[in-house]
């Protein structure tokens, strides 16, 4: 079937379900628009109202996608940060939403870094800026930014990302631990829109793509203390031939 066809029809259940997920002409407008088939590996998956595991990130279902956007709010010509980019879809349709250069994002896993970057120049939004970075630290160099997304929960907005948005911006991210909200920051209000279920973020050495993740102290001290009693080589004990 035409993937418009299909854009078309994904984006009309969002708009009249229940409980309508897309409400805003901008936001629909903008998911009609951008094409799902580059960000995900199987096409007849792309318009599914579902989410599933690619690359060791999640790739959001079309409604969980939409709830995003409909929090952030973004207007014309607004400076974006997505943090946790993934494989790319919502940096594309924020683009949309108002100009691929005023998008910049950042993952903490290299591979998905290469996977977004790719991903964004064949569905047309190569202009997009994906750096690899620890995602609570933000990207300060391009600072402030009118609009943060965060697409990982934390227990605290991470204050970084707090002093990079300008006066009047908005940082939406899902709160909590094993219980989420999604929430809007802005002007130090939160407004809420309802409980979420996404992944925590992640420090630097917990990400996929890395060969060991972080570990405590404890478990550094329990390491070296391997590593010194294991023997290996000329360390080994003398062996006396003589008495073998």
């Amino acid at each position: 079937m035409d993937p418009v066809v299909l854009r078309d029809d994904m984006v009309d259940s969002l708009e009249h379900e229940a409980k309508a997920v897309v409400g805003s002409e901008r936001v629909s407008v903008a998911m009609r628009t951008v094409p799902r088939e580059p960000f995900v590996d199987e096409d007849a998956a792309a318009y599914a109202d579902r989410s599933f595991e690619q690359l060791g990130t999640r790739v959001l279902s079309p409604s969980a996608a939409g709830r995003l956007f409909e929090a952030l709010d973004v207007r014309p010509d607004d400076s974006v940060l997505v943090v946790g980019v993934g494989v790319g879809y919502t940096a594309a349709v924020l683009a949309e939403l108002t100009d691929e250069a005023n998008v910049h994002a950042v993952d903490i896993a290299r591979r998905l870094v290469y996977e977004a970057r790719s991903n964004l120049d064949s569905a047309g939004y190569g202009g997009v800026l994906v750096d690899c970075r620890d995602g609570a630290r933000g990207l300060p160099e391009y600072a402030p930014y009118d609009r943060i997304l965060l697409e990982a929960a934390a227990i605290e907005p991470p204050r970084a990302l707090l002093d990079q948005l300008a006066p009047g911006g908005r940082l939406v991210m899902p709160l909590g631990g094993a219980a989420q909200e999604l929430v809007a920051i802005e002007g130090g209000e939160r407004i809420e829109y309802g409980t979420v279920a996404y992944h925590p973020m992640l420090v630097d050495g917990e990400q996929v793509d890395t060969i060991e993740r972080n570990r405590t102290y404890r478990e550094d001290r329990e390491h070296a203390r391997r590593a010194a009693e294991r023997q290996k080589g000329w360390e080994q004990t003398w062996i006396d031939w003589d008495r073998v």
